[in-house]
């Protein structure tokens, strides 16, 4: 398979050498050095698109890719609210998007952990919940995707909880998350379940890009000759359920 690979950072390397080592090509990297020179042609040799560049970049590529008739596979987070008419953009052309905010597989049981907690703990009421998430100083969102999809989760699914706010708060109703940038350090999520009494934790922590990596290149193979929208419930094959994605 031929890949076209938007961004060349340290994710992007990552993905590369997944990739290679799955016998697949990069036949393009594509990152601010060069994209002006990347025909509609030049995507068209591909099979499929992998896109980790930036929140700033992200929509105008997979403009392109969808233009260009090249499944896209988008890792890129900050950007989601313009995901209604990036869909949009996607039907019109009978285009393909595969969008998670979080591509390892650890994290997407992570999630499915996080669903069922947030059910459970609408029967005690005597415990209040918060969510903290820690990345790099190179983490150029706040708060991360995969803690914006764990929050909604929360607040789709515990009553009592009707928004996230990515500061401290002391309103009930308020979901608070806590984002920290710190030097290099692994990614980070805990969800926080606090009473008098006791706590509750769940935490995710990534130890290298590996995982976020081996995901990407999974949805590659997965959405290579398909048409619509996809994400990681499908390619994992877990019950339906919310993915987080709409940040409202």
């Amino acid at each position: 398979m031929k890949i076209a690979l938007f961004g060349y950072g340290k994710m992007g390397k990552e993905i590369e050498q997944i990739a290679l080592q799955r016998k697949h090509e990069i036949a393009l990297k594509i990152d601010e050095n060069n994209i002006a020179s990347i025909t509609k042609e030049d995507l068209q040799k591909c099979d499929v698109a992998i896109e980790f560049s930036t929140p700033a970049s992200a929509v105008s590529n997979m403009t392109r890719c969808f233009l260009s008739g090249v499944p896209v596979v988008v890792g890129t987070t900050g950007w989601y609210d313009r995901l209604e008419k990036v869909k949009k953009l996607c039907e019109e052309n009978d285009g393909c998007l595969f969008y998670a905010s979080n591509f390892s597989i650890g994290v997407n049981i992570f999630f499915k952990m996080n669903e069922e907690l947030a059910k459970i703990m609408n029967n005690y009421a005597d415990y209040d919940v918060s969510m903290e998430e820690i990345h790099h100083v190179h983490k150029l969102d706040a708060p991360s995707g995969t803690a914006i999809s764990l929050a909604n989760q929360v607040t789709d699914n515990l009553k009592r909880k009707k928004k996230w706010v990515n500061t401290q708060t002391k309103k009930t109703d308020e979901l608070e998350i806590i984002s920290k940038r710190i030097d290099e350090v692994p990614g980070t999520h805990t969800v926080k379940y606090h009473s008098a009494i006791d706590d509750i934790e769940i935490t995710h922590k990534a130890h290298n890009r590996k995982g976020f990596a081996m995901g990407a290149v999974l949805a590659a193979e997965f959405v290579k000759g398909k048409s619509g929208v996809f994400g990681m419930n499908d390619l994992m094959h877990l019950p339906a359920g919310r993915q987080g994605f709409n940040i409202f």
